[in-house]
């Protein structure tokens, strides 16, 4: 479940969440700094144009010849070439520098994301992390790109229209002192309703994102119980509450164009009435025509101005919430770190666990593992068995210190997990987990996560101890063949055998296989237990398994009952001695052949 309180960034101010994600611009910084820098030059330009278009009216009015008017339209056409070289300019390096921090910043938080333990993974859903690598991250980039252009631009150009204004037009300009804070207001008001609505979606997007991932990812199950029509009915659902959201909010941003219009064409009726008042009664001497025009230009100018804050003040507030959504995720430590001095040798497979209790981050309920005390000899087989729930996965989970422990310590090699350094340990530790999980890419590529110089040899030795090589040389490529998305184009069984030549090309001293040949018949799991034995005789191996068959030949097997260790013996010794076991084993029909077995021995 996602961790939705704020930790580190509850209270922290717009401004120190904004300075965090600017840390991803980096080489972007020089496009970022010569954006605002063009676009000033731009806003310049334009604000020239129409004083020198007023004077050029004057001089009309005046009777001046085909020269001053050549004259005026070279400076305006210099102008307005000058205006659009740095507009120009301005767009791409805008476009550089907020496509190239969107980049880094998605990198940045894709790293952080790797580094995650499984317990930080547990704080956040695989939905919401997909929507901040996504939405979040271009809702900052369109910020951004607001940020570096427009948010410079507008004020500028505000100020500069206003002082042209005033220069052109003397007290004729104070209409705009009286409109600018009426719109102000308004636009504000409109911004603080909206983004409440705003921020209330982004959780129904990752609800949304969820369904979808949900149904990808069991489409095959949706198909063969015919729920279609449910899943359908749950996706929409879901989409009109992010629908309904978001319509309200933008029936609030919506208000900002009737607003601005009224403002507008209030501006419009003042000048034109006390303008044209103004030049019929001094006869053009305190405002002629061309003063007159330039000014409803600036008006213009000054209230678009406006608008452009109005709608960067909207868009930052919406932002906001994405803002602090990516910064929740590149300030989440990681809670499994190396030691300082870590130790980068592990010595031997021996495992040992001391008094180890273990209890998932945020749970209130009784411990997942409880006074667990065993030693595991290096090459020695281990098998674990128990019902759902009783914590064989989390057993084997703190191995390779994908948790820590609550209580007590687990020891790799004489060594305390916690003070090796983690890729070391996990380097030497081989996990095939009850989801198998493959790539997309050639079965040769999958298999290279286990060794990603392994030569075409080592490929195909593995394949062979873990029974997938036949299979394998079936398939249209043969090693070359693409492995779709998660192995959807492979069976069950054909999966988990790759998962297995996976962890073998890796020669781990510890070697763990969590309910991993659930899906291959008992035939192939004697082959590979046959095979394991052949290829790696010293490697420690622990095996989870609901079928019996596939523990009945380990050194020793391990009965595990909520979160204790229930019983421990061979497979001989559990069928007379422990009660679970025997259970297990007579709804498996093993206990009869067990039976039949020594009655044929002792006759």
């Amino acid at each position: 479940m996602e961790n939705n309180n704020r930790k580190s960034g509850a209270g922290v101010s717009r401004q120190g969440s904004w300075l965090m994600m600017l840390r991803s611009l980096r080489e972007f910084k020089k496009d970022a700094l010569l954006t605002p820098i063009t676009v000033m030059g731009e806003v310049v330009f334009e604000a020239l144009i129409p004083y020198e278009i007023a004077l050029l009216v004057n001089e009309v009015k005046a009777g001046c010849g085909l020269d001053r008017i050549l004259h005026y339209a070279g400076i305006l056409l210099l102008m307005a070439l000058c205006a659009l070289a740095c507009g120009y300019v301005a767009g791409i390096t805008c476009a550089r520098a907020s496509c190239g921090f969107a980049k880094n910043l998605r990198q940045d938080v894709f790293y952080q994301i790797q580094e995650f333990s499984f317990g930080n993974m547990d704080r956040f859903s695989s939905a919401s992390l997909v929507t901040r690598l996504t939405t979040d991250i271009q809702n900052i980039q369109m910020a951004f790109m607001m940020l570096v252009r427009t948010a410079f631009r507008a004020p500028f150009n505000l100020l500069a229209s206003f002082f042209m204004a005033w220069y052109m037009g003397g007290r004729m300009a104070l209409c705009f002192l009286v409109v600018i804070p009426i719109l102000g207001y308004g636009l504000y008001k409109i911004a603080v309703l909206s983004v409440g609505l705003f921020r209330k979606g982004f959780p129904q997007y990752d609800a949304l994102n969820y369904k979808v991932e949900e149904n990808i990812k069991g489409i095959r199950v949706v198909k063969s119980f015919v729920r279609e029509k449910t899943e359908i009915a749950k996706f929409d659902e879901t989409a009109r509450k992010v629908q309904a959201i978001f319509t309200k909010g933008e029936r609030y941003v919506a208000l900002n164009n009737p607003l601005m219009q009224i403002c507008i064409y209030g501006v419009m009726i003042f000048l034109l009435t006390q303008g044209s008042r103004l030049i019929v009664t001094t006869r053009g001497r305190l405002l002629d025509i061309g003063q007159f025009s330039t000014l409803l230009t600036y008006s213009f100018q000054i209230l678009g101005s406006l608008m452009m804050l109005s709608m960067i003040m909207v868009v930052l507030t919406f932002t906001e919430e994405s803002v602090q959504r990516v910064r929740e995720v590149l300030e989440e430590a990681s809670t499994l770190t190396s030691p300082a001095d870590p130790v980068k040798t592990v010595r031997d497979g021996s495992v040992d666990f001391q008094g180890v209790s273990f209890q998932y981050e945020g749970s209130t309920g009784e411990p997942v593992l409880q006074d667990i005390t065993l030693s595991v000899r290096s090459g020695e087989v281990v098998g674990i068995v128990g019902g759902t729930g009783s914590g064989k996965s989390s057993l084997v989970q703190l191995i390779p210190r994908l948790y820590d422990v609550t209580a007590g310590s687990v020891q790799v090699g004489g060594v305390d997990v916690r003070r090796y350094d983690l890729e070391t340990l996990r380097e030497n530790v081989a996990m095939v987990l009850q989801k198998n999980l493959l790539f997309s890419g050639t079965v040769a590529d999958n298999l290279r996560w286990g060794n990603p110089h392994a030569t075409q040899a080592q490929l195909e030795e593995a394949c062979r101890w873990a029974c997938a090589d036949e299979f394998i040389r079936r398939l249209p490529k043969g090693y070359d063949t693409w492995i779709e998305q998660g192995g959807t184009n492979l069976s069950g069984g054909q999966k988990q055998r790759l998962c297995i030549a996976r962890a073998l090309l890796k020669r781990p001293r510890i070697l763990i296989l969590d309910d991993s040949t659930s899906a291959v018949d008992t035939r192939t799991d004697r082959a590979i237990w046959d095979a394991l034995a052949t290829a790696l005789p010293g490697t420690t191996t622990f095996i989870i398994a609901q079928r019996l068959s596939s523990v009945e030949r380990a050194d020793r097997i391990l009965v595990l009952d909520k979160g204790r260790i229930h019983g421990m013996g061979t497979h001989g010794e559990l069928l007379r001695t422990d009660d679970i076991y025997q259970e297990m084993a007579r709804s498996q029909n093993l206990l009869e052949k067990e039976r039949e077995k020594e009655g044929t021995l002792h006759g």
